[in-house]
């Protein structure tokens, strides 16, 4: 699945110029102008990586960051901080106050999407690598299979991607509405209970060798992977 990456600048060129480059790296990129609609986005839709500049109008990046790591549901989210502000001292801040790097204004793109790659293998491996394994489970993203034992399993482009998405965030818990937006996109309309369509598929192709269902169904809340 490619990996969603929220942009948080207020300079309109600087904002551009990042998007433009993000995108042909092959991210998908969303961004914003200032903290309180970075929160307010985040809160709809989490990203797999915010890249957030320290001065922003009505809440601070320091402020967003310090928020995020406050939150148990986006404790790890990675955040790239980015600012003019390179003093020694304000680094220390910035990576104390929970990001998982700093990046001092002006910078080489090329360096920069380096970065974002590393902090993306180092913290959620899972969109950086073109075989990922969980359990018993394989996937290969780049030949579009999936094995639970060693045995051939197969899916549909759009099981393919639900469990593409469980297998980045194992052990957590996401609603119908989350999934949707993750796996559908937020500009698809799609009714909730097509999820649990999806997952009743996606279910009985993994458990046709008399296998543990692997999918955790939480009342009230939605499902999760669990191996």
């Amino acid at each position: 699945m490619t990996p969603h990456i929220l942009v948080v600048e207020d300079e309109d060129a600087l904002a551009t110029l990042l998007q433009y480059n993000l995108d042909k790296e092959g991210y998908r990129v969303d961004v914003c102008g200032d903290g309180e609609e970075a929160l307010i986005r985040i809160d709809e839709k989490q990203p797999d990586l915010v890249v957030l500049d320290w001065m922003l109008p009505t809440v601070s990046g320091i402020e967003v960051c310090r928020r995020l790591r406050q939150r148990p549901d986006t404790r790890n989210l990675p955040i790239i901080m980015l600012t003019a502000r390179g003093e020694e001292t304000d680094r220390i801040r910035g990576l104390d106050t929970g990001a998982d790097d700093y990046v001092v204004k002006p910078f080489s793109m090329t360096e920069f999407c380096a970065r974002i790659r590393a902090v993306l293998r180092r913290i959620r491996p899972g969109l950086a690598e073109d075989r990922v394994r969980c359990g018993d489970i394989m996937i290969d993203r780049v030949a579009h299979r999936v094995r639970r034992g060693g045995k051939e399993v197969h899916l549909g482009p759009t099981e393919f991607r639900l469990l593409d998405y469980f297998m980045q965030h194992p052990g957590r818990v996401f609603s119908r509405e989350q999934l949707l937006n993750a796996v559908w996109g937020s500009d698809v309309y799609v009714e909730t209970r097509t999820v649990d369509v999806h997952i009743g598929r996606l279910r009985r192709a993994l458990t046709k060798a008399d296998e543990d269902d692997p999918i955790r169904t939480v009342r009230s809340a939605g499902y999760s992977l669990d191996l």
